[in-house]
């Protein structure tokens, strides 16, 4: 069962089936219950992890005790693969944001599969630049950016990794994301970023009810972004 959902791990999509196979066996999968911690920022890095089944937010604690998240990851999306080749503590705090199975494989495992095995060591290295280009992007983003454009470039985010778009143009985002997650994602206080919901709202670009954020207006989201 491992072997067809390691398929599906962009990282792994172009091994072979032996290739995969190898790595199955060192894998091993937990359930965890939404807010239960799956490691802590400083705790040994000694794992390399994926989502199966749920969310998991990446989170850093400020100097104040409040959360700023990183990365909301869903089924497919890795983690902790940046201490991969480095004994390290994790720089960050890893949280099930729903109820969650995840696949974890120690580092120590893959490092002896990477040294004997040339496609997966490059399959590696293509998804740490990913997540580099990403963290350059969000540094950027958080520098450069007011608010609304954040709120914006954020809403659209989540629209492209966890929204479904309907046949009139809509983007449809089923989160559990309270509005303090969603801050915490743009960078700034939850009392601001309702503000620009409601202004968004307000123009019709957005629509929000429940758990459900609609975008109603893809292309003029996009605008408050440039």
């Amino acid at each position: 069962m491992a072997l067809l959902y390691l398929k599906r791990i962009p990282v792994f999509a172009a091994l072979a089936d032996d290739q995969l196979a190898l790595i199955e066996e060192r894998v091993t999968e937990r359930f965890y219950r939404r807010g239960t911690v799956i490691f802590l920022e400083g705790d040994p890095g000694d794992g390399f992890y994926y989502v199966k089944s749920g969310k998991v937010k990446i989170i850093k604690a400020t100097d104040d005790g409040r959360e700023h998240i990183i990365k909301l990851l869903s089924p497919g999306d890795l983690f902790a693969e940046v201490l991969l080749f480095n004994n390290l503590p994790y720089p960050a705090t890893a949280i099930a944001a729903e109820d969650s199975e995840v696949g974890t494989i120690k580092n120590a495992d893959l490092e002896r599969l990477v040294l004997n095995n040339n496609s997966l060591a490059l399959q590696l290295i293509k998804a740490l630049s990913q997540r580099l280009l990403y963290t350059q992007q969000k540094i950027k983003t958080l520098a450069l950016s007011d608010v609304l454009a954040r709120t914006a470039e954020t809403l659209l985010r989540l629209g492209e990794e966890h929204g479904q778009s309907g046949p009139d143009g809509r983007i449809t985002i089923a989160t559990t994301l309270s509005r303090q997650d969603l801050a915490s994602l743009v960078g700034t206080t939850r009392e601001s970023v309702t503000r620009m919901l409601s202004l968004l709202k307000k123009e019709k670009t957005i629509d929000f009810d429940g758990h459900k954020m609609m975008i109603l207006a893809p292309d003029k989201l996009k605008r408050y972004c440039q």
